[in-house]
């Protein structure tokens, strides 16, 4: 089954700095990772969020929001939209100083406390893809009762003509 592409989404270079930056400082927290954070910010970490911003790739079809990621361990991830429960827009205090926000998938179905389903950083103009993915959802489900609605006509309908024979038969 082909789909149509809806957009794709571009991603801020900056998202390069936060990953090496994050990362950094999330390697410095720990004392073991003390001497790895040297290591990371003098090469390994440039050259890891570089292809890591690469490989980044998310897509609105229109049927399915599709996220691509990762280098060692890479993320391909697909999610019906009819299964999009809600898109929550972030943007933290470490998020504006680098002029990035964040996109929260949330998915029917997810357990409480699993998390969300999906987290996009560095989206640029995120708000009109957070609208756009939105509104492709309600295309879908309109879509869907729309569908609902003529099957559960059809099925009434044959069940009055069952019941309009069941009565002629009776009557004659």
């Amino acid at each position: 089954m082909e789909t149509n592409v809806i957009k794709k989404a571009t991603f801020n270079p900056i998202v390069k700095t936060y990953i090496l930056l994050y990362v950094f400082f999330i390697m410095i927290i720990t004392v073991v990772g003390i001497p790895l954070a040297i290591i990371w910010i003098c090469g390994i970490g440039q050259w890891w969020s570089n292809h890591y911003y690469h490989k980044l790739e998310c897509v609105l079809s229109d049927k399915h929001l599709r996220l691509r990621m990762g280098i060692l361990i890479q993320v391909d991830k697909t999610i019906p939209l009819e299964n999009i429960q809600d898109l929550t827009f972030y943007e933290g205090p470490i998020l504006r100083y680098f002029n990035l926000s964040m996109l929260k998938v949330e998915t029917a179905g997810q357990g409480s406390g699993s998390g969300h389903e999906m987290e996009l950083i560095g989206i640029e103009d995120a708000h009109e893809f957070r609208l756009l993915v939105l509104e492709q959802r309600e295309r879908i489900r309109m879509s869907m009762q729309q569908r609902g609605d003529d099957e559960t006509k059809k099925v009434l309908m044959e069940i009055r003509d069952i019941l309009t024979r069941i009565e002629t038969k009776t009557m004659s």
